[in-house]
């Protein structure tokens, strides 16, 4: 009995998977002539089995490159400086997925490599491409002042929740309605639901910072603790120091979520947020939402040419073609913007210069991960889109869930928190997880 649900279970999953890496399998079974014969074609993900293992893996990556954006930020590296580095990975990695997956196979008219591509006639799918990676680096850059003002797990929340009401509701007509409309705009509305939640944790957890840091002020006497917290030194992560927050000695840490917490990860931080009101932050996320929710719509018009833009003959943009154009216009907006801000910073971050970015190695390789892991989190979510709809990748936006993890256990987010903090964070949790399912649960198949 064993033996044959041992041998169901593997039937099932071969079942499921075989399509996306039949192809794959073959170049390790074939001679090198019969794998550059023309039988052999570009690896595409094309059942529905393979794009939710894209999607889930891209959930992961999509969910822990913020973790570590945070990370730089809260030990003082200036976020400028931070984001360059990123940016340069994070073309890297569509590079990489351009000239291995995109180049599978020989060039077909019907399915052109990316080499070949790049000398076409695309221009207008090109363009839509471009568009996509200008508005999502936008989002990107404005994450990253986010979180220092509301936090890594509303900001995610909050942001995500927004593209998925906006952006899955463009995708869903776009792909020409290859997704379930009852089941997915179910989704929809819970995540707008986690939308309301989101800005209600921010809101109850930033008045238990304030209830924390007012008892602190009473307990101090000529600018001594009374209970043995003298004073907290600033510390600069640019100079090669390092803080209490998540490095040192563990007598010299102070306790997630106390006020000395708060008062030290102040002092270390590269962006000032304390006095700070909410609505900055919120402003902030609201507005890296909106630019979220647009560039998954223009990736899958540059893919798909739903507003036939492209002469005839001419082929759509494969997935990787796409994906190098969109992180190239990506790359480029990021380097423009933090260039600038490098001698003209905003909220309050520290001034800098480019000989001072390069000569900045603290945290260096954090940033060029983070870069990596985003860029190969975004092909993968392309990747998945591309087979079971633009809309149900979506789903991808589920990366809260991972990023409040590294949320709570790496920065203490909500530690020592109200019960109605609490409350509110699970029902904007169980809120987000069941938005996801419900996305999930809609995949279609793209023809």
């Amino acid at each position: 009995m064993s033996s044959l649900l041992a041998h169901f279970m593997t039937s099932s999953f071969v079942y499921g998977c075989q399509k996306d890496y039949w192809s794959l399998t073959k170049l390790a079974v074939f001679s090198p002539e019969r794998v550059l014969s023309s039988r052999f074609k570009m690896y595409m993900v094309e059942s529905k089995g393979g794009a939710i293992a894209c999607m889930l893996f891209s959930l992961l990556l999509l969910g822990t490159w913020p973790a570590l954006l945070t990370l730089l930020e809260r030990r003082g590296r200036l976020p400028q400086h931070t984001y360059l580095d990123y940016s340069i990975t994070n073309l890297l990695a569509a590079v990489i997925i351009a000239l291995t997956l995109g180049q599978f196979g020989p060039s077909t008219p019907e399915r052109p490599n990316f080499l070949t591509q790049l000398s076409q006639d695309n221009w207008p799918s090109v363009l839509f491409a471009m568009a996509g990676g200008m508005v999502l680096s936008l989002g990107n850059l404005s994450t990253q002042y986010a979180f220092a003002f509301v936090g890594l797990s509303v900001t995610e929340v909050v942001s995500a929740s927004i593209t998925v009401v906006i952006g899955t509701t463009l995708n869903y007509y776009l792909d020409d309605k290859i997704n379930k409309a009852e089941i997915l705009f179910s989704g929809v509305a819970c995540f707008l639901v986690a939308v309301c939640l989101g800005s209600a944790v921010h809101s109850s957890n930033n008045a238990d910072n304030k209830t924390k840091l007012d008892n602190y002020s009473n307990d101090c006497k000529d600018g001594v603790r009374t209970n043995g917290v003298t004073s907290f030194k600033p510390t600069n992560f640019n100079q090669g120091g390092t803080n209490g927050l998540e490095d040192g000695d563990a007598s010299e840490k102070t306790k997630f979520g106390t006020a000395a917490f708060l008062i030290e990860l102040e002092n270390t931080r590269s962006i000032k947020v304390l006095g700070k009101g909410t609505l900055i932050g919120l402003t902030i996320t609201f507005f890296a939402g909106i630019c979220f929710s647009m560039f998954s719509p223009a990736f899958n018009l540059a893919t798909n040419d739903q507003w036939h833009t492209l002469k005839d003959g001419v082929p759509h943009l494969t997935v990787y073609t796409a994906f190098f154009y969109f992180s190239c216009f990506c790359f480029i907006i990021a380097m423009v913007l933090n260039l600038t801000f490098l001698y003209y910073p905003i909220l309050n971050a520290p001034k800098s210069s480019f000989t001072a970015y390069l000569n900045d190695w603290n945290g260096r390789g954090w940033a060029l991960l983070a870069g990596l892991v985003c860029g190969f989190g975004n092909g993968l979510q392309f990747m998945g889109g591309q087979a079971a709809g633009y809309a149900a990748a979506d789903a991808v936006q589920a990366l809260p869930l991972v990023s409040t993890f590294w949320g709570v256990m790496l920065f203490g987010e909500y530690r020592r928190s109200s019960r109605k903090t609490y409350t509110l964070l699970a029902g904007m949790l169980l809120m987000f997880t069941a938005a996801v399912a419900i996305l999930m649960a809609s995949s279609g198949h793209r023809k």
